[in-house]
């Protein structure tokens, strides 16, 4: 068994990858789930918990995925993720920056996922990008979480979309799912717990029903700083559930991430088991906040 194949212990599950593609100059190559790889800039725009997450959520309550999209999808992560926990599923994505898009190619490559990638450049926003494409059971979303002039721009110019409303809001993600779901399918994505209206807002305008929402608490004793949402098209379900339960979603119990002494969290060390990563103690790549 090669060194890759465990941690500390802990047997890396699922198919292992072909590799062969090289690390260039200013770019790492960091394990994402099981023996999938993704590269990265060692000093650009790096994976984070928040896409872990989302990838998660998504594919945990997506009723039945042949096809999967990821808007915005920047590196690869998310659909990466989905990709491995999804095997049977095609995944298509979009993303505008060409130095990411460069990324994802090669992170495709080396985990030898070329049947199942197509990867699109172009912005979200237009209903052009995915018209030739079967509708998707699940999308994916990682939003950029704050307006223009409302919050630090990140150091490196690939960061910045990821964090920065440049190129898109929650509300051009919300109307880019609703038109591109199948029937039934499901809508999951983050989204900073303090604008959680402007979220349920965005959701409502693109014609969508939040079914279920759930806060991510980064350490125990703190407040969440994340909300994970999955949502459906309104008229998928029928009128008699439009006002569901006091006409709310279902709140389920905060994430907790790490405990109050720094450990990780019980809970959370099953659910990286569940993405094939080890349930010790954060890889140095996972753990960061998109919003920090």
């Amino acid at each position: 068994m090669s060194d890759d194949a465990q941690y500390r212990g802990w047997i890396r599950p699922g198919p292992r990858v072909t590799g062969g593609v090289s690390v260039e100059a200013g770019e790492t190559l960091d394990f994402l789930c099981g023996h999938f790889k993704i590269f990265q800039y060692a000093k650009g725009h790096r994976y984070s918990t928040d896409d872990v997450l989302t990838a998660w959520y998504g594919t945990s309550w997506a009723p039945r995925v042949e096809r999967a999209a990821d808007l915005g999808s920047g590196i690869g992560s998310v659909a990466l993720i989905a990709a491995w926990r999804l095997p049977g599923a095609a995944l298509v994505t979009v993303e505008a920056q060409e130095i990411s898009i460069r990324l994802a190619e090669k992170s495709v490559r080396y985990n030898d996922l070329g049947s199942r990638f197509t990867l699109h450049r172009g912005d979200l926003r237009d209903p052009a990008i995915l018209a030739r494409e079967l509708p998707f059971d699940l999308v994916l979303g990682s939003p950029p979480y704050f307006p223009p002039g409302t919050s630090t721009l990140a150091d490196h110019d690939q960061a910045v979309p990821a964090r920065t409303e440049v190129r898109g809001a929650v509300s051009d993600y919300a109307v880019a799912a609703a038109r591109i779901l199948a029937p039934g399918g499901l809508f999951a994505f983050v989204f900073p717990t303090a604008q959680r209206a402007r979220a349920e807002s965005a959701l409502g305008a693109a014609g969508l029903l939040l079914l279920r929402l759930r806060d991510v608490v980064f350490k125990e004793g703190e407040p969440p700083m994340i909300t994970l949402f999955s949502a459906v098209r309104k008229y998928d379900l029928p009128v008699s559930f439009h006002g569901r339960i006091d006409g709310k979603p279902v709140v389920e119990p905060p994430l907790i991430v790490r405990t109050a002494r720094g450990a990780v969290h019980p809970e959370y060390a099953t659910i990286r088991l569940s993405f094939g990563f080890p349930p010790g103690d954060m890889a140095a790549n996972e753990g960061a906040l998109k919003c920090d």
